[in-house]
């Protein structure tokens, strides 16, 4: 029986959307994509709380669940029609054990791609993204998906507190594997005072992409985005999403267990998904780190539950457009208002 947070609170889907069991690919079979949980905390190394992020990234809104999100200026509702998704509950893990949770998520999320859905994964801390990508990676030619990364922190040491593996390590496990390609692995966000030349030497051998916010701030977000693009699609069919949510600055989101200052807005955090959902073929998702027992007033759990809904709707988005000319962020969202004009908003380029 499928279960929402077995452990950690009540039975309710993300915004209410249906339903299903990813054990049992026909309650999914029609389902573009399927949200899954994974509520494990134990790789953190500072403070922990993220095996709680699941809960409150499905119900923390101020409108209703009802299974609809009209998207104002992307006039799609990507959780009735334009798109269709389904929530299979959390997977059962335990933060005492790593390698058996990883094992335990790698299997369920590499089941939902091997059956044709994107797996949307509820984190939990970074340490989950190791075995989400190599799960949707299985479903995949080899090394035929690139990653794109949001994070204040590299993720790429090595030993650490005298473990492989932990949430300041699963991008290295991750290449190390073969996976995914190094070269095809782009990080935005990076800003603070870890890691060390050790482990910068270790990424440029890899011919890891590393957007640090510095960079960021002197090139313009969207210039960063087009050229990370560009590399993302270079020889790969399909994009890995990863988002944590300390790439925002703490004033945009507190409730994390390793809050870097300098980083994103929510605004341009959630721009840049909705842009990458709308104009690459994203064939996989996480979104970690968001620790409620630090938040405040609900800031980062808010800005969790939108960071999931700009992700769909720019799915839905490119759905909707198919291969035709692309949505225009830049377009008026009013444009014809008062017209009665049936087409009224966002129009195609």
């Amino acid at each position: 029986m499928t279960r929402y947070g077995p452990m950690f609170g009540p039975d309710y889907t993300f915004l209410g959307v249906p339903a299903c069991d990813w054990r049992e690919p026909e309650t999914y079979a029609d389902a573009d994509v399927v949200i899954i949980g994974a509520p494990f905390d134990g790789g953190t190394s500072h403070r922990p709380g993220a095996r709680f992020g699941p809960q409150v990234i499905r119900g923390t809104d101020y409108l209703p669940h009802d299974g609809s999100r009209p998207h104002m200026a992307m006039r799609v509702d990507a959780l009735t029609g334009d798109l269709t998704v389904k929530d299979a509950g959390d997977l059962e893990v335990f933060s005492g054990e790593i390698q058996r949770s990883c094992a335990t998520i790698e299997e369920g999320v590499g089941f939902i791609a091997q059956h044709g859905a994107v797996p949307l994964v509820l984190g939990g801390d970074h340490t989950v993204t190791w075995p989400d990508v190599a799960g949707v990676a299985s479903a995949h030619p080899p090394q035929r998906i690139s990653v794109i990364h949001f994070d204040a922190h590299a993720d790429t040491g090595d030993i650490e507190f005298g473990s492989l593996y932990g949430h300041g390590q699963p991008m290295r496990r991750l290449i190390e594997s073969g996976a995914v390609r190094g070269d095809r692995f782009l990080q935005l966000g990076l800003r603070g005072y870890w890691p060390g030349p050790d482990v910068l030497d270790w990424m440029a051998d890899q011919r890891m992409n590393s957007f640090h916010m510095s960079e960021i701030v002197e090139r313009g977000l969207d210039a960063v985005l087009d050229s990370a693009f560009e590399i993302a699609m270079d020889g790969c069919d399909g994009v890995f999403l990863s988002v944590d949510i300390d790439v925002c600055d703490p004033g945009h989101a507190p409730g994390t267990g390793t809050p870097e200052p300098g980083g994103f807005t929510g605004r341009q955090l959630l721009d840049s998904v909705s842009r990458i959902c709308h104009e690459l073929p994203v064939v996989g998702m996480d979104i970690v780190e968001v620790s409620p027992p630090f938040d405040h007033a609900e800031i980062t759990a808010m800005l969790g539950n939108r960071v999931v809904l700009e992700a769909l709707s720019g799915m839905a988005r490119r759905r909707k457009d198919g291969d035709g000319p692309r949505w225009k962020r830049s377009t008026p969202l009013l444009q014809g208002r008062g017209t009665g004009r049936e087409d009224a908003g966002p129009q195609p380029a």
